[in-house]
């Protein structure tokens, strides 16, 4: 017979594997790969160029406006904590882009294309091909980013880099990466097996840490909430 605590150990395993495996900021074209070895040069942009460039687990979007300035959406935690814009326009580290995340905070900011690029090898233009969508003109795309600076809310989903600057360059706000990781998460969701798991890890919560509301509740809504939408 087998183990239910080791089945949804597994299964959960399982799932965080899925994930982790999937990027949620970048999505692959064919030749993709070949593309991204070649490194493009500062005088071969374009104002309203869009440059795309890999930050750590991230890609990252911006737009170019000339004379070595790119626009660009950035999470940034210290914007919720100072308003001192000799700190906040320093470069933004991973840290403070991955708490900025976390607290919804961001701007769209100019910085050179060296700190935009973070010592990544840059695309241009990589949106056009992968959408498949007629771009704006260029001195349209790069006024439309230019009116859009300042503070502005972050969400993965619903208001990202990506979002910026598909807004400019095509007049319509989208974020295909982000509809990619709601369709796995939709695929995880409607796993009955996903039921189980978080079942049991509820019931493990409880027996370990003890009878609680912070315990019971998770433990009862979460299955519940999937064995409903699944």
């Amino acid at each position: 017979m087998k183990n239910p605590m080791l089945e949804a150990v597994s299964l959960l395993l399982e799932k965080l594997l899925l994930i982790s495996n999937f990027k949620l900021f970048s999505w692959a074209v064919p030749g993709e790969d070949e593309e991204r070895n070649r490194i493009c040069e500062i005088n071969s942009f374009l104002r309203g160029d869009v440059l795309e460039v890999r930050r750590t687990h991230v890609t990252h979007f911006g737009i170019y406006l000339g004379d070595n300035r790119v626009a660009h959406m950035m999470p940034d935690i210290l914007l919720a904590l100072t308003n001192d814009k000799g700190l906040t326009q320093k470069v933004v580290s991973n840290k403070r882009l991955l708490l900025g995340v976390i607290c919804r905070v961001a701007s769209i900011r100019v910085d050179t294309v060296e700190d935009f690029a973070y010592g990544a090898d840059i695309l241009v233009n990589h949106l056009d091909k992968a959408l498949k969508k007629k771009a704006l003109l260029n001195e349209e795309v790069a006024q439309r980013a230019e009116k859009l600076l300042g503070f502005t809310p972050y969400s993965l989903l619903w208001n990202n880099c990506e979002h910026f600057v598909t807004y400019c360059r095509f007049g319509t706000s989208i974020s295909p990466q982000a509809d990619r990781f709601c369709e796995t998460v939709k695929i995880i969701i409607r796993d009955q097996r996903s039921v189980l798991a978080s079942a049991v890890l509820g019931l493990a919560s409880v027996v370990y840490l003890g009878l609680a509301s912070y315990t019971a509740l998770p433990a009862i809504f979460i299955p519940f909430c999937l064995w409903m939408v699944g």
